[in-house]
């Protein structure tokens, strides 16, 4: 069964992922990047809740993602041509497999799981998000099935992700980096509270929604 909280985490997700990109366009609209700082986490909530809902690992979750992977490059490239980093999407899809590797209690789950972690630790300059993104879905879902402290994973790992940007770890005390922290730990509340609301019927986010994103980029980069 879909779950409307989920749909609506998604949505969450888009909008403020759309929101950061259009300082493409608008680049003195800085506060959007504030504002973006909510969607990384709130896609790798995504991910922690469809891995917990799941009876087995899917491996065409993870075929879609690969795919939309070398898609999205090109685009992703295109609009941004001087970026270090590969897409958002191949963060997102080594953090899918350790967050299997962290619900799954199979060898070989485990094994593709810390193999992810340990090409997300090698590779993680060229990561979006880098070491700690690859990690914060399996921090998103250790919170929701310990709780506790553990809470404290997905809000540090979140902030964490966002200081693989050079500019923002050289000016730590900058009010544009402290309010990007802030966003990115607020990310980690709004995410729990928006999974609940079930009242609300939204649009069901499918497949489409990997399209979405160099789909997206494209016009974008069309309307530069």
């Amino acid at each position: 069964m879909r779950s409307s909280g989920l749909d609506l985490v998604k949505w969450t997700a888009i909008l403020t992922m759309v929101a950061d990109h259009l300082r493409y366009l608008w680049p003195a609209a800085d506060g959007l990047f504030i504002v973006g700082r909510l969607a990384y986490p709130l896609f790798c909530l995504a991910i922690a809740a469809n891995v917990a809902r799941a009876q087995s690992i899917q491996a065409r979750y993870l075929g879609w993602m690969l795919a939309f992977a070398v898609l999205s490059e090109g685009p992703y490239r295109w609009l941004d041509p001087g970026t270090q980093t590969f897409s958002v999407i191949p963060t997102l899809a080594l953090g899918l497999l350790v967050a299997w590797g962290v619900r799954n209690a199979q060898v070989w789950a485990r094994l593709a799981g810390l193999v992810a972690a340990l090409v997300g630790a090698l590779y993680s300059q060229h990561l979006m998000y880098g070491l700690p993104g690859v990690l914060l879905p399996a921090g998103w879902l250790m919170a929701r099935q310990l709780g506790g402290l553990t809470w404290l994973l997905p809000c540090l790992l979140a902030m964490a992700g966002n200081l693989t940007n050079s500019w923002l770890r050289g000016h730590l005390l900058a009010p544009v980096t402290l309010l990007t922290m802030a966003a990115a730990l607020l990310a980690i509340p709004v995410g729990c509270l928006i999974l609940r609301i079930e009242r609300w019927r939204v649009p069901a986010v499918r497949r489409w929604g990997y399209l979405f994103y160099p789909v997206h980029l494209l016009v974008i980069k069309v309307l530069m």
